[in-house]
């Protein structure tokens, strides 16, 4: 195993900033989780650096709950109720998803908002070089997570109970506003590529596409894949979900292409000797999986991955927030957060090579 896989992998005791009453959480799945029964144990799992998620063990079943963290929080972030509807939405799809099975918004129960849901043994992979893998599976599981989200981008919203999941139009110039939000909330240090994009992004903006379900954050880590199978049996932590444009979703997806090994990223490796595909294969596939017949041009697809990066530096900053508050969701939140600078200063070279959309 990898050291960045022993990292995440796995479950620890409980943090002292994440402990609540498991009595009281048990009695609450009692009244609210069919078939649950027995004495309840709780660990937390090492991943994950946002909504805190924990492993309950009772009964001979296992069960995973997501909570919001304590504490002060950003306006709009760890939105676990829209988690939990978008899972249940989409149970009967080709997307998969664990079974959800019940909301809980009283924080009196265990101190913020939560949801249940059943625990899917499987693998999930946390460096996108895939060590220990063989070249023809690193090809499948890449064809999966593109075949997955290219589902997930073909679904009719309104035929899932989700028309309303977001506000129609101006996806792109709500999502700039809505992190430049995010990112000056959880400023922690002025970062001067940042506020240059904050200026940038408004200023660029290409035409608006079409409106799917979007994930907000599909990437490898947030998936599990069969123990043994190249197939995905989930897809997890929905929190960024909402209605939106497939392509700023899917650009997302593909910055690990831009992003360097120490931020998990595949830049500078030999892709092709690993049998991982290039950004430019792995797009088309994803463009022919959803039916579109014209190429993105290059301007827009960069102006995509430039937004996606700021948005990310919004992400870490709220990491870096979260960890300098003492209510950070992961034990390394620390360096995460500090990957914010470096990644701002890309996607603003970047930017410099675009030229105006308009």
């Amino acid at each position: 195993m990898s050291q960045v896989q022993a990292l995440f992998t796995g479950t620890q005791p409980v943090a002292p900033a994440q402990r609540f009453d498991e009595a009281r959480l048990a009695a609450w799945m009692q009244s609210h989780v069919p078939g649950f029964s027995g004495t309840l144990d709780v660990a937390q799992f090492k991943g994950g650096q946002s909504n805190p998620t924990f492993l309950l063990t009772a009964g001979g079943r296992r069960y995973v709950l997501r909570r919001k963290p304590m504490g002060e929080l950003l306006p709009s972030a760890h939105a676990v109720d829209r988690e939990f509807r978008v899972i249940q939405a989409l149970a009967n799809t080709d997307v998969p998803v664990a079974r959800a099975h019940a909301l809980c918004e009283d924080p009196d129960v265990i101190g913020s908002a939560f949801y249940v849901m059943d625990h899917v043994e499987g693998r999930i992979f946390w460096d996108p070089t895939l060590p220990g893998i063989d070249p023809g599976e690193r090809s499948a599981i890449f064809d999966e997570l593109n075949r997955v989200q290219a589902a997930l981008h073909r679904i009719d919203p309104a035929a899932v109970h989700l028309g309303d999941y977001g506000r129609p139009g101006a996806y792109l110039e709500r999502q700039v506003a809505r992190w430049t939000r995010q990112y000056k909330a959880a400023e922690t240090e002025p970062i001067e590529a940042a506020d240059r994009l904050i200026d940038w992004l408004p200023r660029h903006m290409p035409a608006e596409g079409q409106t799917r379900i979007v994930h907000g954050d599909y990437r490898l880590d947030n998936v599990i894949f069969h123990p043994s199978e190249p197939r995905i049996l989930a897809v997890l932590d929905w929190e960024l979900s909402t209605l939106g444009d497939p392509l700023v979703d899917f650009a997302y997806h593909c910055m690990v292409w831009c992003m360097s090994a120490s931020s998990r990223g595949l830049a500078g490796v030999d892709v092709a000797a690993l049998g991982i595909p290039d950004e430019a294969h792995y797009l088309n596939t994803y463009l022919k999986r959803t039916g579109r017949t014209t190429a993105v041009p290059a301007q827009e697809w960069n102006y995509y991955l430039v937004f996606n990066m700021f948005r990310l530096v919004g992400i870490l900053q709220g990491i870096a927030k979260r960890a300098q508050q003492g209510n950070a969701s992961n034990a390394s939140a620390v360096e995460t957060g500090k990957r914010a600078r470096p990644l701002a200063e890309q996607a603003w070279a970047l930017a410099q090579t675009i030229h105006p959309l308009r």
